[in-house]
């Protein structure tokens, strides 16, 4: 499971498409990636994403997805631009009109069902609703505020404020399939 850019784009269009295809916020956006992998967690063990997760100003963030979202990456060559748009206005947009759920072929049948919980949850709140949602210590303990810097979230502190069975053996069985799948690329 390392970093898969074109999962994370395929991740955001779904909550686009949720939006009825309408450009979501960009703040809204990566709060929802964050949640779906805290969803995820929770369900099944497992983040969707393979990345770090940071604490910043504005709450918690998926750092990969957060960079590529900034254009910090050359969104061709990682089949971003296949799903999704440049930013624009700070929103975010689908790439093409006609993209459907058949089209996010790196999604799971879990993942899904993890988005569209976090969906049906907060999809309904406003960027600045949901921001400061993620800033409430009960609902995401893991957040700390690191003023103008950030913070890694460690994996097994989310797991742990999620109650987690087992959090160190979680840890690595998530690292060791991340380990396996990183082989399986290679091959």
């Amino acid at each position: 499971m390392t970093y898969n850019a074109r999962k994370a784009a395929q991740t955001i269009a779904f909550f686009v498409m949720k939006n009825g295809a309408l450009p979501l916020a960009v703040i809204k956006a990566v709060k929802l990636v964050y949640l779906a992998d805290r969803e995820s967690i929770s369900r099944f063990g497992f983040p969707i994403q393979d990345e770090d997760r940071v604490s910043m100003k504005h709450g918690p963030v998926n750092s990969d997805t957060y960079s590529m979202i900034n254009g910090e990456c050359d969104p061709a060559n990682t089949g971003w631009s296949l799903y999704l748009r440049d930013r624009e206005d700070n929103k975010i947009s689908l790439a093409r009109p006609d993209l459907t759920e058949d089209d996010l072929d790196e999604l799971s049948e879990a993942d899904i069902e993890a988005l569209n919980a976090t969906w049906d949850r907060f999809g309904h709140m406003g960027k600045w609703q949901l921001r400061d949602w993620t800033h409430v210590q009960a609902n995401i303990p893991e957040w700390e505020n690191p003023g103008s810097s950030s913070w890694v979230i460690p994996l097994e502190r989310i797991m742990g404020h999620l109650n987690i069975p087992n959090v160190e053996e979680q840890v690595a069985t998530v690292r060791d399939f991340d380990h396996i799948d990183r082989i399986f690329q290679t091959l």
